[in-house]
C-alpha cells in the first residue's frame, strides 16, 4: 500500500498540454503501434450496441438486458426515468469546472489511495505510458469515504446538481441490477444481496475530460480495459463519439442514442454470474477538433466481501470459474497498474477450469 500514498512522478494536466498549442503529443502519451486507434471505417464499426427500452414490461426488459450482457457486455437504456434537464445540467456544471483556472482545480488534486478529486493518471507504475485525459473522481457511498472537502465549490450549482444526479443514478443502477438478476433466472434482489445489500454497495463517479489532441492517431483518451467493479452507467458526450467496445474481435465505435445512458458489465458481475455475463474491454479515442466529457457512475459491491460465483449458477457441468477475492483486494491491483485489459480477472480463474 505504500506505493498508493503518492504518484511516483509529477502530475501533468493533459488539458494544459492541449492548450499549449503544441502540434505533437509528448512521447509519454504515444501508445505502442499495436495499441493505437484505427479510424478507418469498416463493417464492424457500423454496428451499434443494443438499445433497451426500460418502459417495456419487466420480463421483456430483463430478457433484453440479459441478452445484451451475454453477447456484448454493453447496452444503452432509454426511457430510464432520469430527466433530460438533470442529464444536461450534470454535463454543464462539470464542463464549467474543467474550464476554471488551473489554480481553482489544483485545490482538489487527488492521490492514488482513493482517487477522490482532480486527477490525470491511473495507476502508479513509474514511467508508464499515459492516457490523454483528465478526470474528477467522487465517492457517494459508503458514507465514510464521502468527503465534501473534495466536492468542488465552483461552479456554485455543482454540489447540488451532483447530489441529485447521484440519487437518480443509484436508483437506476439498482433497477438495472434487478433486471440483470431476473435475466439469470434469479430473484431481482439476488445480485444486490451479493453486493452486500443496497445500503452497503459502493457508489462513486468519475467525470472524464478529454481535451483536443493534436495527434489522435497516436494516443488514447483511456486505454483498453474492463471495468473492475459491478456495473457502470455512463452518460456519454452526445456531440462527439469516442467510446469503442471490443466485439467479435473488432473495435466498435458506440453511437450514443439521444438521452440514453450506456450500461456495461463490470468484472465483479462476470465473477458473480460465473461468466454468463461478460465484462468487455473498451477504450476511448481522442479527437483533434473537439473536447469530450463523459460521466461514469459506478455501482460496486461492498469492498470487504469476498466475491465468487453465485451457487445457483454453479453445477457439475459448469463449475465455479473464479476464486474468491474482495473488491478491495481487486481494485488495489488496478490502482497499482492502471488499465491493463482483463489481466486481473484472468488471474482469478480457477485452476480447474
Amino acid at each position: 500500500m505504500d506505493c498508493l500514498i503518492d504518484w511516483p512522478e509529477p502530475v501533468v494536466r493533459v488539458q494544459s498540454l492541449s492548450e499549449s498549442g503544441s502540434a505533437t503529443v509528448p512521447p509519454r502519451y504515444i501508445k505502442p503501434p499495436a495499441d493505437r486507434p484505427c479510424f478507418d471505417s469498416g463493417a464492424a464499426r457500423e454496428v451499434n450496441i443494443p438499445i433497451v427500452d426500460l418502459s417495456a414490461g419487466e420480463s421483456e426488459a430483463a430478457a433484453a438486458v440479459s441478452a445484451a450482457c451475454r453477447d456484448w457486455g454493453f447496452f444503452q437504456v432509454v426511457n430510464h426515468g432520469v430527466s433530460r434537464e438533470l442529464m444536461n445540467g450534470g454535463r454543464e456544471v462539470w464542463r464549467e469546472f474543467f474550464h476554471l483556472p488551473m489554480a481553482e482545480k489544483q485545490i482538489y488534486a487527488n492521490l492514488p489511495a482513493t482517487y477522490e478529486g482532480y486527477g490525470s493518471r491511473l495507476g502508479v507504475e513509474k514511467n508508464a505510458i499515459f492516457d490523454w485525459g483528465d478526470y474528477y473522481f467522487l465517492h457517494f457511498r459508503p458514507l465514510y469515504l464521502k468527503s465534501h472537502d473534495k466536492w468542488p465549490l465552483l461552479p456554485a450549482s455543482l454540489r447540488e446538481t451532483v447530489e441529485e444526479y447521484g440519487k437518480e443514478l443509484r436508483r437506476l443502477s439498482e433497477r438495472v441490477m434487478g433486471l440483470m438478476s431476473l435475466g439469470l433466472g434469479l430473484e431481482s434482489r439476488r445480485m444486490r444481496e451479493e453486493f452486500g445489500g443496497e445500503e452497503a454497495a459502493g457508489v462513486c463517479m468519475r467525470v472524464n475530460y478529454y481535451p483536443k489532441c493534436p495527434q489522435p492517431n497516436l494516443t488514447l483518451g483511456l486505454s483498453s480495459h474492463s471495468d473492475p467493479g459491478g456495473i457502470t452507467v455512463l452518460l456519454p458526450d452526445s456531440r462527439v463519439p469516442g467510446l469503442q467496445v471490443m466485439h467479435g474481435g473488432a473495435w466498435v465505435t458506440v453511437q450514443p442514442h439521444a438521452d440514453a445512458f450506456i450500461v456495461n458489465v463490470g468484472d465483479q458481475v462476470q465473477v458473480l454470474s460465473n461468466a454468463v455475463y461478460r465484462s468487455v474491454e473498451h477504450r476511448v479515442v481522442t479527437n483533434s477538433e473537439a473536447e469530450r466529457l463523459s460521466m461514469a457512475f459506478f455501482y460496486n459491491p461492498r469492498s470487504d466481501l469476498p466475491l465468487k460465483p453465485m451457487p445457483e449458477l454453479v453445477s457439475p457441468t459448469r463449475p465455479a470459474m473464479y476464486q474468491p477475492m474482495s473488491f478491495n483486494e481487486y481494485r488495489i491491483y488496478i490502482r497499482k497498474r492502471g488499465p491493463q485489459g482483463k489481466s486481473q480477472l484472468e488471474s482469478l480463474k480457477s485452476f480447474t477450469v
